[in-house]
This record gives structure tokens, C-alpha cells and sequence, in this order.
């Protein structure tokens, strides 16, 4: 299996099989710049190098699902760094400074820090039609400031909507699960149609 290379800071892989031994993996990316995607032809056994693909990401968690029509949907928030300079410091900031410092190979690109703080909203549902190529198809499902810099959720200075969770139903409606200001788990019912 190909290695994710350090450079891309991917993390958190969701894999879908897409049918005679093609597979394809989405990531979240550390950096706050785009989904990334990898292939595999060989049931996994071996990958291609991630790549970019045409969704923002602000280095929150996403989740795709492969639908009966053979579309692939995504769950994710609709932003990036460029839409935002927030910025705060995470746990991981010391794990890979101590890292460094004891001579370990860094998680990431030396000189390169993982971005956190970046709005984690507008929370969106993204289609695409050739494989997870492309997605064209963007539709927002719960929209705010989705401000992070704090965790403090009881008096709502947390307002993202994160962690998606999205399944098809056997009659083909999306269930659309996720975390709302980190008080409480939001639910989304979506007939397919609704897509396009």
C-alpha cells in the first residue's frame, strides 16, 4: 500500500469500494486546502499518491458514501484557509514540536504547521457523477460563522457543525447525522432527488 506522503498532512481516511477491485479513499488535509482522493485498481492493495480534488477543506472531517445510482456523496464543511486567517493552537501543534525536537520524523513538512480555528460551516453535501473525480453538485445543509476558536459550547462560543455521518436509506433518502455547536448531534433527511 502507498504511503501518504507527510507533505499532503493527510489524515482520517473514508474508503469506498467502487466495483471490480477499483477503491477510492477521501481525506481530510491538515493544511485547510481541499479534500484529497487516492485510487486503488487492486482491492487495495496498492494506491496512488492523494491528490487534490475540487472541494475546499478547513481540516475538518468529512464522509462520502457510494449511492445505489453509483454517484458518490460527500458530507463536509464548505470552507478553507483561504476563506479564513483563524488560527489557533491545537494540541498537535506540541506533539510534533516534541517530535522534532526528539529527532522523529515530523508528522508534517518541517516549517509547515497544521491549521486549526479555520469556520467549520457552512456544513455542506457535495455529488459527484464520474467516480469522485469531480463534484459538481453542492448543496448546504446547515449554514453559520461555524466559529472554533474556542471550545466552550456551553455558552455557544463553539458554533461549528462537524463530524458528518451520511447513509443511504433503502429507499434512497440521505441520513445526514453531525455535530451541532458541540452541544448536540443535528439530523438531516434528504430525498436523492433533492440532488439533481
Amino acid at each position: 500500500m502507498t504511503d501518504v506522503p507527510d507533505s499532503l498532512g493527510a489524515v482520517h481516511m473514508n474508503i469506498l469500494a467502487l466495483g471490480k477491485g477499483r477503491m477510492i479513499a477521501f481525506f481530510r488535509n491538515r493544511f485547510s486546502k481541499n479534500v484529497l482522493s487516492a485510487a486503488s485498481e487492486d482491492d487495495g492493495e496498492s494506491w496512488s499518491r492523494p491528490r487534490p480534488i475540487n472541494l475546499p477543506n478547513n481540516n475538518s472531517s468529512i464522509q462520502a458514501v457510494l449511492l445505489k445510482d453509483g454517484r458518490i456523496a460527500m458530507a463536509y464543511n464548505h470552507s478553507n484557509i483561504e476563506t479564513s486567517n483563524a488560527r489557533r493552537r491545537s494540541l498537535y501543534d506540541e506533539i510534533e514540536s516534541d517530535q522534532i525536537k526528539m529527532g522523529a520524523p515530523a508528522a508534517v513538512t518541517p516549517g509547515r504547521k497544521a491549521v486549526w480555528g479555520v469556520p467549520r460551516a457552512p456544513l455542506s453535501l457535495a455529488v459527484s457523477n464520474d467516480g469522485g473525480a469531480n463534484f459538481d453538485r453542492v448543496v448546504d445543509l446547515d449554514t453559520g460563522d461555524g466559529y472554533c476558536l474556542s471550545n466552550n459550547s456551553k455558552d455557544s462560543l463553539n458554533r461549528e457543525f462537524s463530524y458528518p455521518s451520511i447513509v443511504e436509506g433503502p429507499d434512497g433518502t440521505l441520513h445526514i447525522a453531525y455535530t451541532y455547536y458541540r452541544r448536540a448531534i443535528k439530523y438531516v433527511r434528504l430525498p436523492t432527488e433533492a440532488l439533481g
